[in-house]
C-alpha cells in the first residue's frame, strides 16, 4: 500500500512539471489537402483556423491535466489518511475503493499526457 502511494506521488511530481506539459502536442486531425486521392468531397481547413483549433485543444488538455492532477493529489492524501487510521489486521474497504479511483484517474492522466483522449 505504501508503495502505491509512493508511486502515485512520484507520478504526480513528474506529471505536474511545466516542461512535460508544455512539450505535448495536441491531437487535432491533420489538415487534408485538396485534390488528394479519395478526398475530393472533404473540405479543407484553413491553416489559421487549424492553428487556432490546435491551440484551443492544447489549452483544454492542459486545463484537464491540471484539474486531474489536483484531484490525484487530493485522493492520494485521503488514501494516506485512511491507511494511517488502519492497523495491520484491518484494511478498510474505503482504502481499496480510493486506491482503485486513484489508479483509474492516473491512467486517464497518463493517456491525456500522451495526447490521446
Amino acid at each position: 500500500m505504501h508503495r502505491t502511494i509512493a508511486l502515485l506521488l512520484s507520478f504526480l511530481l513528474v506529471s505536474s512539471s511545466a516542461g512535460v506539459l508544455s512539450q505535448q502536442q495536441p491531437t487535432v486531425p491533420p489538415i487534408r489537402t485538396p485534390g488528394a486521392p479519395g478526398q475530393e468531397n472533404e473540405p479543407s481547413i484553413p491553416p489559421e483556423m487549424q492553428k487556432a483549433m490546435e491551440k484551443k485543444a492544447n489549452e483544454q488538455r492542459h486545463a484537464d491535466l491540471k484539474r486531474d492532477t489536483d484531484r490525484l493529489l487530493k485522493l492520494s492524501t485521503e488514501l494516506k489518511e485512511y491507511v494511517d487510521k488502519t492497523n495491520e489486521n484491518v484494511l478498510s474497504l474505503d482504502v481499496i475503493k480510493k486506491a482503485d479511483e486513484i489508479e483509474k484517474l492516473a491512467h486517464s492522466v497518463k493517456t491525456k499526457m500522451r495526447g490521446s483522449y
